[in-house]
């Protein structure tokens, strides 16, 4: 995308500064092959933008410097060239800046107004009218394409890291796999052995991007750090045909331990999220889709608190056909689907994804009517779980007391006087992590894989 050809008003005599950043913020629509974009051009990249930098830089100050010298001259010409300039400083309001110059009018701007968009370029701020035009322009265009955004969280979501002094006795062959063959690891375990660490991808990684990236712009955005975020890019995309720049980490974020869509040039009414983790996305929850945390390593397991075997030590794996990517990559296809429906005709513009997002979910638990019993603690307001809030987003109602319409009774004691009676009347009896697993497969859960310890009724 433009942010300088595209303006409504644009400078003649930044023209050499508007095609650098053009070129600079355009290499989706580049003729470029990956190949070209190798890392041994970057540095090469880096010089040309400093020439350049310099070169307009300097033209704009020779240019500011030519008026100052003649201040008091009557000719029409130094008059009408004073009163053009005026009129073009007065009149430009100043859509972004790269390193220090208005990206509009070139002319020399002090302090860092604007949202930072280090991942596109190191130097890059925009103001919010530009942000909100850029976003319009794009959304548009993606629409024409049938498109939608998409942003990725990476670790525990698509791959899972661990540190190599972190690896159990259980997990040593892990290191030992020179034969890619061995263990089924092919193409999804590396070493990395400047970062220190281990990285699995999830499987079914690679098809999941494939099929994805024909329905959706796709962003990574990770509370990691640049060049961690980095290298995960290149071993998830190493010809850069899904993601190219729009790589979001830990330093590009706003706000503190939080993760937000105002660093995304893509409106929020068409951006779907995938994170395992959803206190992060305290703004955009209407957003997100939330994954099954993919533990693979041990230390993994660990971080969260989970005193088991992982998946490395049993030397097993979530399954490919059937797996969290599987089946989310099922419900972002039935999205979209909904979203593009051709039926409601073609104009998209006035669309929103998250409302498919809340059709799709609450047709999850519809038909179900679910009592809880000794999940909550003592005198908490039951509405107020996020138990209670997840089964009513899953299309669920909710009750506090027994009828002959309620469906299922969640609890974790089968000797309650509500699980008794759920057996009594042939009603289903089931561990509250039936709801969570519903949640995150978005499908109802079989009841049997979800029993109540029967030996407290005893």
């Amino acid at each position: 995308m433009s942010l300088v050809t595209d303006s409504p008003v644009h400078s003649s005599s930044s023209d050499g500064f508007a095609a650098y950043l053009d070129a600079e913020l355009d290499s989706d629509s580049s003729d470029v092959s990956p190949e070209q974009e190798a890392e041994d051009d970057e540095q090469e990249a880096e010089d040309e933008s400093d020439s350049e930098y310099k070169r307009v830089k300097r033209q704009k100050v020779e240019e500011f410097e030519s008026i100052e010298e003649h201040p008091g001259s009557t000719s029409d010409g130094s008059l009408e060239q004073n009163l053009e300039v005026t009129i073009t400083k007065d009149t430009c309001t100043h859509p972004g800046v790269f390193r220090e110059l208005c990206i509009r009018c070139g002319q020399k701007m002090e302090g860092g107004s604007g949202v930072a968009f280090g991942y596109i370029h190191k130097d890059l701020r925009l103001g919010s009218d530009e942000i909100a035009r850029l976003r319009d322009t794009d959304l548009k265009n993606l629409l024409r394409h049938k498109k939608l955004y998409l942003v990725l969280d990476l670790d525990h979501t698509l791959l899972n890291s661990t540190r190599l002094l972190d690896i159990t006795p259980e997990e040593l062959y892990l290191k030992n796999q020179t034969d890619p063959l061995q263990g089924g690891l092919k193409g999804n375990l590396f070493m990395l052995n400047t970062m220190h660490m281990l990285t699995k991808l999830r499987p079914y990684v690679h098809t999941f991007l494939k099929e994805a990236s024909k329905m959706f712009e796709m962003y990574i955005y990770t509370m990691g750090e640049r060049s961690y975020a980095l290298e995960m890019a290149k071993l998830l995309d190493p010809e850069r045909v899904y993601f190219s720049s729009r790589v979001i980490s830990q330093a590009d974020c706003t706000q503190r331990h939080q993760k937000g869509l105002d660093v995304v040039l893509g409106q929020e009414s068409a951006v779907l999220i995938l994170d395992d983790t959803e206190s992060v996305w305290q703004k955009h929850k209407d957003n997100l889709i939330l994954m099954e945390r993919y533990h693979f390593f041990a230390s993994s397991c660990r971080q969260f608190g989970f005193n088991c075997k992982s998946l490395s030590e049993l030397k097993s794996d979530e399954s490919e056909p059937d797996g969290a990517l599987a089946t989310v990559l099922k419900v972002l296809q039935r999205i979209h689907s909904m979203f593009f429906d051709p039926e409601l005709g073609d104009d998209f513009s006035g669309r929103d994804v998250r409302q498919e997002v809340k059709r799709v979910r609450k047709e999850v638990l519809k038909g179900c009517k679910i009592v809880f019993s000794r999940v909550f603690p003592t005198r908490f307001q039951a509405e107020n779980h996020h138990l209670w809030r997840m089964a009513e987003q899953l299309g669920a109602t909710c009750a506090t007391e027994l009828d002959p319409s309620v469906t299922h009774v969640v609890s974790t004691d089968a000797g309650t006087e509500k699980s008794r009676w759920a057996l009594q009347e042939k009603k289903f009896l089931v561990h509250p992590g039936w709801i969570e697993a519903s949640n995150y497969f978005w499908q109802k859960q079989p009841e049997e894989n979800f029993p109540i310890n029967q030996k407290k009724n005893q």
